[in-house]
């Protein structure tokens, strides 16, 4: 079990110059749910980074298990939600991080059932 003051939230490359875009995104972004655990992946901190680059935006996203057969679906929905709010060619690419609790909004103090 990670150390409970750690804390893996991700800073998105992205805020630094377009911060505003960032709170709009991660906002629209908690529509985006995994449909095993009900929580969107925000809350669970699978968006791991946000990139601008030139007039596109990629995204890098990890999933809760590296075998996830919702993985496709939730990419494609992040891809689709991100481009519709931001207004730019959106990609989302896998990122090889392995997932854990302390990813999450409220980190290894989450009570959600699992630990």
């Amino acid at each position: 079990m990670p150390d409970q003051n750690t804390n893996h939230l991700p800073k998105w490359q992205a805020e630094k110059e377009h911060l505003q875009s960032c709170q709009q995104l991660r906002q629209a972004l908690r529509e985006v749910r995994d449909p095993e655990l009900g929580m969107d992946v925000i809350q669970l901190g699978l968006i791991r980074d946000v990139i601008y680059e030139q007039n596109q935006v990629l995204i890098k996203m990890i999933l809760t298990t590296p075998f996830c057969p919702f993985a496709p679906a939730m990419m494609e929905a992040v891809r689709q939600k991100a481009q519709d709010v931001l207004g730019v060619k959106t990609t989302v690419e896998m990122d090889h991080q392995a997932w854990d609790i302390s990813m999450m909004e409220n980190g290894s103090e989450s009570n959600w059932g699992m630990y």
